[in-house]
C-alpha cells in the first residue's frame, strides 16, 4: 500500500483477477496464512520509487487480549494490484511477479514448540533453524526485527533481501539501509489519541467525498488507547482530591471523552481504557504487554509503537517498543508497514550493585547523561552484564522509559529470569509464563545469566557502568540530561543564579540573589526566595511504576512525621500513581497516611505535573512570584523539565526520585546542601538532617517484599475496562461517520483533506519564502506546540473568548488537540521560547519582516499566508527534541511553514515533519545560520526538483537568498517511502489515495 495505482495503459497482459489467482495460491500453507501482521501487503521497489502495488493477501491474526470480550481481531482484506510505472520499470515489475514463490519463503524454518507435559504450545519461525552463525552475534533487539521480517516475508512488503540485510546487521547497519517493520500493535494516550481519532474520522469523510467506502478507514492492528493525560491537579492536599479532580476532568473533557467513546465503537480493533485507570505506560507494563503472542498456534514476539515517546518503558519488559509520531502511528493502524533505517546498537554493560541510599532514579539520570554524551540518536541501546541481576524489572523500566531523554529509539532489556518473575507478580498465568520462556529460549531470545560463559554479541559501540559508582543526583534546572550530584546541588544552584541566561543560567544580579518576598498565605505569614520550592510532585510514568522508590518516598514521609517535620502549607504537593496497584501497596504497607500528613495526598491516576497539568498555584503564591520576579522551583519525579512545561511560574524545574521530592518539599528550597545543612527543626527542638529521614535499601526491600502482592495486580486489572460511573453515563451515537459540531471548541474537522483530489500534488521546492522564526539549539516540541495552560493574552485565548469560553474553562492545549483552530493558534506559543528575530526578548512573538511589526507568531503567519507568501524556520541542533508531538508538525504546516532548516533534528519530529509535507533540511557540518551570517530577514528559495523521481534520500540541494547568499543543505528524506509521502503531500493523503484505489 505504498503508492497510488496509476498504470499509464493498464497491464493488458495481466488482469486483476488473474494476478489475484497467481498470488493467492501461495497462501495454501496454514502457517503462511497466519504469519502476516497486516492485512495490507505491498511491494516497494527501492530503485524505482514509482513502482508500487497493494494487495490484501492474508488475514490479520493477532492475539485476542484478555480484555477483548470476544472481539475477533482478524480483518480479511481484498486484493488489488496497483502500480505507477513506466517503460523499463514495466519489465522489472513483470519479472518480480514471475518470481514470487507459491509458498512462504521461510516455510522450512517453521518449528513446533512442545509443552513440558506433552502436546505443543504452537509453531514458530525458528532463528536457529536458519543455521547462520551470524545470528548468534546479533543483539537481542535486532533478533526481534529479524524474526518479524522472516515471519512476514512475502517478497512484497518484506523481501528475502530485507531478511538478509538484518542477518548481516554487522555490515549493513553502518550503511543506513532501509528495512520494513510490522509492529504487532499500536498504543495511544488521549492527548495524542484524540487527534489520531479526529484524523481517522476526517479520513472517513475524505473517502466518502472521493466516492468510496468510508469503512475502509479502520485500524487493521489492535489499538489500545489509555485516557491518562487529562487529569489536572486542581485540588491537592485533600482526602477528596481524586474525586474532585476527576469531576473537574469530566466537566472539562466530556466532549473529548464522548468522542473517544464513539471511536471505540465506530472503529474496529480499538480499545479505550477509561480515565482514572492509570498512566498508559504503566498499564502497558503491568497488563497490556504480552511479551510473546500466541495467535492461532503461531508464536512470535510482542512489539508495539506508540504515540507517546515514553512507549519505550515497555522495553524494560523485553518487548520491543518505541515512540512514533501520531501521523506515522495512524498509517501503521491502517496497515502501512513501518519503514525504518536498520539501527546501530550500543551495548551498555552493567556491573556491580547500587550503593545504599541510591535509587533507580539516580541511576537513570546517570545513564541519561552518559548516553547523551556518547551519542545514541536513532540507535538502539541494549543493556547486558552481571549487574542486570541486581536490577528489578521496575528499575529496568525506569531506565527504558527515559530513552527519549538520552535520544535512543529504544533502551532494551532482553527477557531473563527477572522478567519472568515480574510477569508472575503482575498476574500473568503460570502457563503463559512457561510458554514465554520456552519460546524465547528455543528462538535464542532469552538471556540466562546463570549460564557461563555468556555468548558474546556484537554491538556498534560499547559503554559500561559500575552500579556502585552511581550517586544520588537530580537533573535541572531546565533539561533532563543536566545531571547534578546531590552533594553539589547548592553550589550548582548558586552558579545558575550567576550564569548568563541559558540552560544553566538565570542571570540574577548579585544584589538580588538573597531577596525575600514576604506574603500572607491563608492568614499565615509566608516567604519565598530564589530557589524556593512551590511545587513538589510525585508523578509521571518513569517512577510511579517502581515500588522501591514509591515506598521509599513513603518511608521518608514517615520518618519526617515521627521527627516532627512538616512541609510548608504553601508548597503544592501531590501524588499521582501510575495505577491503582500503587494505592493498594501503599495502603497495605500502612505508609499512605504519612504521605497524606505531608500533603502528598493522591490527586488522580494519570500523567499530571510532568506534562504541565500541575493546576494553578494559590493566588497569593503566584502573586508573590510574579510581583517580586522570584525564580521559583518545582521538584518532580518526572522525565521532562523543559522550560514552561511544568508550570509557567516555575522557571527552575528539577527531576528527582520520589524520596528526594519529599525531602526537597520538607527543606522548602533547592538551594540546600543536604550533607551539611539541616532540613528543619524537629519537635524536640533539634536539627534534623537528610540522613535522619533517608531509609536504607534494606528497609525499602522489606516493605516491598511484604506489601507488593500479585492479587493487587489481578484485582486492579480485572476491573480496568469496566470504567467508572461518569464514563459509563456518557451516551454516544452508533454511526460510521462523525457528526462534526461547528460550534465545538474541542473537536473540529481538520482542513488537511479539504478539496483533496485523486491525483497527488507532487514534489515542490520553496520560492522566496520569509523566515517566520530563527531559533538556536534545543527547541523542543514543548516550545513548538505547548501542552500546558493557554495564556490569557494569546491568539488561542482570543479565539476561545470570542466563542464564549470563560478563562477558567480554557483547559490546556493538550486537551484541545482535537481542534485545529486552537492548536494552530497555539503553535510556537510557549511563553519561554527564544526567537533570534526578537533580539533577546523571550516570548511567543516574531517580526513580520515586510513591515517590521512585532506580532504573535500566529498573526504573523496569517499575514504571510494572506499575502501568498511561504515561510520557513531556521533552527540549531536537536530541533524537535522532547515528546513525540504530532501537533509540532501539524501546527507549522497550518501556519504555512514549507521547510525547516536546522543543524539536526530529533528522530520522531523529523519524521512528523515529512508526514505533514514539510521539508526538513540540515545545514552542512560546521555550518548554521550564525556561521552563514543569516539573520532571518532574507527571503529563501530551495531548489528541490519538481519530479519525485529526481530526488534521492539524503541528497544535497542549494538554498539561495535574495541577498545573494547561497549554501548547500542535506534534504532529510531518509527513505524512499518518505519520498512517496512527500509526493502525496503527507502520509495520510498517501494512505487515502491508496485505499481509494482498492
Amino acid at each position: 500500500m505504498y503508492c497510488r495505482a496509476r498504470f499509464g495503459p493498464r497491464l493488458a497482459s495481466m488482469s486483476t483477477a488473474s494476478f489475484s489467482s497467481s498470488v493467492c495460491s501461495r497462501v495454501s500453507s496454514p502457517i503462511a496464512s497466519q504469519s502476516s501482521a497486516s492485512s495490507s501487503v505491498s511491494f516497494w521497489n527501492q530503485k524505482y520509487r514509482s513502482l508500487s502495488f497493494s494487495s490484501s493477501l492474508w488475514s490479520l491474526r493477532c492475539s485476542a487480549p484478555r480484555w477483548s470480550r470476544g472481539v475477533d481481531w482478524r480483518s480479511p482484506g481484498r486484493l488489488r494490484a496497483q502500480a505507477r510505472i513506466s517503460g523499463p520499470v514495466m519489465e522489472r515489475f513483470r519479472r518480480r511477479i514471475a518470481t514470487i514463490a507459491s509458498e512462504h519463503p521461510f516455510k522450512g524454518v517453521v518449528t513446533s514448540l512442545p509443552k513440558p507435559g506433552g502436546g505443543e504450545f504452537g509453531k514458530f519461525y525458528s532463528l536457529p533453524a536458519l543455521n547462520d552463525p551470524r545470528i548468534d552475534r546479533l543483539p537481542y533487539s535486532i533478533r526481534i526485527l529479524l524474526e518479524s521480517a522472516i515471519r512476514n516475508c512475502d517478497n512484497f512488503q518484506v523481501t528475502k533481501n530485507d531478511v538478509e540485510k538484518i542477518i548481516d546487521w554487522e555490515n549493513t547497519s553502518p550503511k543506513q539501509v532501509e528495512i520494513p517493520f510490522k509492529p504487532a500493535r499500536v498504543l495511544l494516550q488521549d492527548f495524542t489519541g484524540v487527534p489520531a481519532v479526529v484524523d481517522l474520522a476526517s479520513m472517513r469523510d475524505a473517502m466518502k467525498n472521493l466516492g468510496n467506502d468510508p469503512k475502509k478507514i479502520n485500524p487493521l492492528v489492535p489499538v489500545d488507547l489509555v485516557i491518562d493525560h487529562s487529569v489536572q491537579v486542581d485540588v491537592a492536599r485533600s482526602e477528596n482530591a481524586v474525586q474532585s479532580n476527576m469531576e473537574l476532568e469530566f466537566q472539562r473533557n466530556r466532549e473529548r471523552f464522548a468522542f473517544l467513546k464513539w471511536g471505540s465503537s465506530a472503529f474496529h480493533n480499538m480499545l479505550v481504557v477509561p480515565p482514572g485507570s492509570g498512566i498508559v505506560h504503566q498499564v502497558n507494563l503491568e497488563y497490556l504487554g504480552r511479551v510473546v503472542f500466541n495467535t492461532d498456534g503461531v508464536l512470535y514476539p510482542d512489539s508495539v509503537v506508540g504515540t507517546d515517546s515514553h512507549t519505550t518503558m515497555i522495553d524494560g519488559l523485553g518487548v520491543a517498543g518505541w515512540g512514533v509520531g501520531g501521523i506515522e502511528a495512524e498509517a501503521a493502524m491502517l496497515g502501512q508497514p513501518m519503514s525504518m533505517v536498520l539501527p546501530g546498537v550500543v551495548g551498555f554493560k552493567l556491573s556491580g550493585k547500587l550503593s545504599n541510599g541510591v535509587t533507580a532514579t539516580d541511576l537513570v539520570l546517570t545513564v541519561t547523561q552518559m548516553l547523551r554524551k556518547h551519542g545514541v540518536v536513532g540507535k538502539f541501546v541494549e543493556f547486558y552484564g552481571e549487574g542486570m541481576a541486581e536490577l528489578s524489572l521496575a528499575d529496568r523500566a525506569t531506565i527504558a522509559n527515559m530513552s527519549p531523554e538520552y535520544g535512543a529509539t529504544m533502551g532494551f532489556f532482553p527477557v531473563d529470569h527477572v522478567t519472568l518473575q515480574y510477569l508472575k507478580l503482575t498476574g500473568r498465568s503460570d502457563e503463559t509464563v512457561s510458554m514465554i520462556e520456552a519460546y524465547l529460549r528455543a528462538n535464542k531470545m532469552f538471556v540466562d545469566y546463570k549460564e557461563q560463559p555468556q555468548q558474546e554479541r556484537a554491538y556498534s559501540s560499547y559503554l559500561q557502568l559500575d552500579l556502585a559508582e552511581v550517586e544520588p543526583c537530580v537533573s535541572g534546572p531546565k533539561r533532563p540530561h543536566d545531571r547534578v550530584p546531590l552533594k553539589e546541588m547548592k553550589a550548582d544552584w548558586h552558579a545558575c543564579l550567576d550564569n548568563n541566561i541559558g540552560f544553566k543560567g538565570f542571570a540574577v544580579p548579585k544584589e538580588e540573589q538573597n531577596k525575600v518576598a514576604k506574603f500572607t498565605f491563608h492568614g499565615l505569614p509566608a516567604e519565598l526566595k530564589h530557589g524556593s520550592v512551590v511545587i513538589a510532585a510525585i508523578t509521571s510514568c518513569t517512577n510511579t511504576s517502581n515500588p522501591s522508590v514509591m515506598l521509599g518516598a513513603a518511608l521518608v514521609a514517615k520518618k519526617a512525621c515521627e521527627l516532627g517535620l512538616e512541609v510548608k502549607p504553601w508548597i503544592k504537593t501531590s501524588l499521582a500513581p501510575g495505577s491503582g496497584v500503587v494505592t493498594k501497596y501503599l495502603l497495605q504497607s500502612g505508609l499512605q497516611k504519612y504521605l497524606n500528613q505531608q500533603g502528598f495526598n493522591i490527586v488522580g491516576y494519570g500523567c499530571t505535573t510532568c506534562i504541565g497539568n500541575s493546576g494553578e498555584l494559590d493566588e497569593s503564591v503566584a502573586s508573590a512570584i510574579s510581583e517580586n520576579d522570584i525564580i521559583a522551583a518545582a521538584v518532580l519525579s518526572g522525565n521532562r523539565n523543559f522550560e514552561g512545561r511544568v508550570h509557567p511560574l516555575t522557571r527552575a524545574n528539577y527531576l528527582a526520585s520520589p524520596p528526594l521530592v519529599v525531602a526537597y518539599a520538607l527543606a522548602g528550597t533547592v538551594g540546600i546542601d543536604f550533607e551539611k545543612e539541616p532540613i528543619g527543626t524537629g519537635k524536640d527542638g533539634k536539627s534534623v538532617y537528610f540522613k535522619d529521614i533517608w531509609p536504607s535499601n534494606e528497609e525499602i526491600a522489606q516493605v516491598v517484599q511484604s506489601s507488593v502482592l500479585p492479587d493487587m495486580f489481578k484485582s486492579t486489572y480485572e476491573a480496568i475496562t469496566k470504567g467508572n460511573h461518569m464514563w459509563n453515563l456518557l451516551s454516544v451515537p452508533a454511526s460510521t461517520l462523525y457528526s462534526w459540531d461547528p460550534n465545538s471548541t474541542y473537536i473540529h474537522e481538520p482542513p488537511y483533506f479539504k478539496n483533496m483530489t485523486v491525483e497527488p500534488p507532487g514534489a515542490h521546492g520553496v520560492k522566496d519564502a520569509y523566515c517566520l522564526l530563527n531559533f538556536g539549539d534545543s527547541i523542543t516540541t514543548d516550545h513548538i506546540s505547548p501542552a500546558g495552560s493557554i495564556h490569557k493574552d494569546s491568539p488561542a485565548a482570543k479565539y476561545l473568548l470570542e466563542r464564549g469560553v470563560d478563562h477558567k474553562d480554557f483547559n490546556s492545549y493538550g486537551s484541545r488537540r482535537g481542534n485545529d483552530e486552537v492548536m494552530a493558534r497555539g503553535t510556537f506559543a510557549n511563553i519561554r521560547i527564544v526567537n533570534k528575530l526578537l533580539k533577546g526578548e523571550v516570548g511567543p512573538k516574531t517580526i513580520h519582516v515586510p513591515t517590521g511589526e512585532k506580532l504573535y507568531v500566529y498573526d504573523a503567519a496569517m499575514r504571510y499566508k494572506a499575502a501568498g507568501h511561504d515561510t520557513i524556520v531556521l533552527a540549531g541542533a536537536e530541533y524537535g527534541s522532547g515528546s513525540s508531538r504530532d501537533w509540532a508538525a501539524k501546527g507549522p504546516m497550518l501556519l504555512g511553514v514549507k521547510a525547516v532548516i536546522a543543524k539536526s533534528f530529533e528522530r520522531i519530529h523529523r519524521s512528523n515533519l515529512v508526514g505533514m509535507g514539510i521539508i526538513p533540511l540540515c545545514f552542512q557540518p560546521g555550518e548554521d545560520a550564525d556561521t552563514l551570517a543569516l539573520i532571518g530577514h532574507e527571503r529563501y528559495s530551495i531548489d528541490l526538483p519538481s519530479k519525485i523521481s529526481e530526488i534521492r534520500p539524503g541528497q544535497d540541494v542549494i538554498v539561495t537568498t535574495d541577498t545573494g547568499k547561497s549554501f548547500a543543505c542535506t534534504v532529510r528524506f531518509d527513505t524512499e517511502v518518505e519520498l512517496a509521502y512527500f509526493d502525496h503531500g503527507g502520509i495520510l493523503q498517501f494512505v487515502i489515495r491508496n485505499l481509494n484505489q482498492e
